[in-house]
């Protein structure tokens, strides 16, 4: 599952993209408004945690914009305004949860996976290919019916692979997706997790589950 976070404080960013990433979901971060529009129509979310003072505008305006225009994944505002007026006008104008800061992430992880369960019911949370089942919400990988146990970065790349069947995934996206770097990252660990992966999965069918595609990165053809 993917979760977009909408902060301008990298401290609290990356904090809060830790301990996500920690707990198995694909993270992306926007430092402003129009960095997060631009995110959100290149995408589809999940959750979106969004902070209300942003150096190019108000929070609650683009969230606003975000409801006028049809939008209707899930929002958690993370904010330092914390009276019950701030809280009301936050769900007024379309928030489906509101933390003040300073935060627990325990908690914050909690009202996420809460949301998710919800918006589960509408949205797809088991994946399919071929003999393999990805349970979102549960977080369980199964081939055929045997169960996989996978470290939280192999289910996380399990599902990125599944979530884009039939396209071409790079080193440099997995890269940003799965792990905390971007560019300057080493491709033989991405390597190293997808041979890893192949051996969860039996992988040896013609054609493979997981296909290398030489010189750009992995896909599920």
């Amino acid at each position: 599952m993917r979760i977009l976070i909408v902060e301008d404080e990298s401290r609290v960013a990356r904090f809060i993209e830790k301990g996500f990433r920690e707990n198995a979901y694909a993270t992306s971060w926007a430092r402003s408004c129009a960095e997060a529009s631009d995110l959100l129509s290149e995408g589809e979310y999940d959750l979106i945690v969004l902070d209300l003072g942003l150096p190019d505008g108000d929070g609650l305006t683009l969230l606003k914009e975000w409801r006028d225009c049809g939008f209707e994944e899930p929002v958690v505002i993370l904010s330092a305004r914390d009276s019950v007026a701030d809280r009301v006008s936050g769900l007024n104008l379309g928030a489906d949860d509101y933390l003040p800061k300073p935060f627990s992430f325990d908690e914050l992880l909690a009202r996420a996976r809460s949301l998710m369960r919800r918006q589960g019911k509408v949205r797809q949370t088991i994946l399919r290919y071929r003999n393999v089942t990805l349970d979102l919400l549960a977080r369980t990988a199964r081939v055929d019916e045997k169960v996989m146990e996978l470290t939280n970065r192999e289910f996380a790349l399990l599902e990125l692979l599944m979530q884009n069947q039939g396209r071409v995934l790079t080193r440099t996206t997995i890269g940003e997706r799965i792990w905390e770097a971007q560019y300057e990252m080493q491709t033989n660990l991405i390597d190293v997790y997808i041979r890893k992966l192949r051996q969860h999965l039996g992988d040896e069918g013609d054609p493979p589950l997981i296909k290398t595609v030489r010189g750009v990165g992995y896909m599920m053809p």
